[in-house]
């Protein structure tokens, strides 16, 4: 079953971006995905409520795109939630506008994948450090997947390793356009990208 797809892209710095604004052209180009900059729509911060409460009902596929600030989301994307994420709306008595929708992040971190362990620079995995997410997602009733993730972004240009994962980005959301999104799934997984690189995902997409 086709889904409509939402892109809410946050990054403050899109001149110094060498891997966001590639994503985010890439979603623009993808049938059925709809994508809304932030940061470029709400330069005050002075966000338009109702709007994005229409725009949260009309689509299937809630994402969240962004570069990792400080382990968290850029400061629009908190204040965003803060303000559309209304109770009677989104949660409490009645507030059940987002039940059943789908939601994940698409991020980028400067760090190389091996500093988001236990054992690691950063001390705690990625899905970790977006638990306060993934607890929106459940308290609002969508289904949460793991982050689709970009490590190491900061050496990604010259390592060449950023057309591959716009490939990858362009398929996944072809993906929940489509509806061919396990849900059941991708949720074991730490990132959507192992997900999309199970042999037996790859399998059953051939089918």
């Amino acid at each position: 079953m086709t889904q409509k797809v939402l892109v809410l892209f946050a990054h403050p710095s899109q001149h110094r971006s060498e891997v966001n604004l590639p994503l985010f052209d890439v979603a623009k180009q993808v049938d059925g995905v709809t994508t809304v900059d932030l940061y470029a729509e709400y330069p005050t911060f002075n966000i338009n409520i109702d709007r994005e409460q229409k725009r949260l009902r009309e689509h299937d596929v809630i994402i969240f795109q962004f570069p990792l600030y400080w382990y968290s989301t850029p400061a629009i994307l908190k204040e965003w939630q803060d303000l559309v994420l209304e109770y009677t709306f989104a949660y409490g008595t009645g507030g059940d506008a987002l039940v059943g929708k789908t939601f994940f992040c698409s991020l980028t971190a400067g760090a190389k994948v091996d500093a988001y362990r236990a054992e690691g620079y950063n001390h705690f995995t990625i899905r970790q450090l977006l638990y306060p997410l993934e607890q929106m997602a459940s308290l609002t009733g969508m289904h949460y997947l793991p982050p689709f993730c970009l490590f190491g972004s900061r050496t990604a240009l010259e390592e060449k390793r950023i057309d591959s994962h716009l490939a990858e980005w362009r398929n996944l959301l072809q993906l929940c356009v489509a509806g061919d999104i396990d849900r059941e799934h991708a949720a074991q997984f730490e990132k959507l990208n192992h997900y999309l690189g199970n042999d037996q995902f790859k399998m059953e997409v051939a089918k």
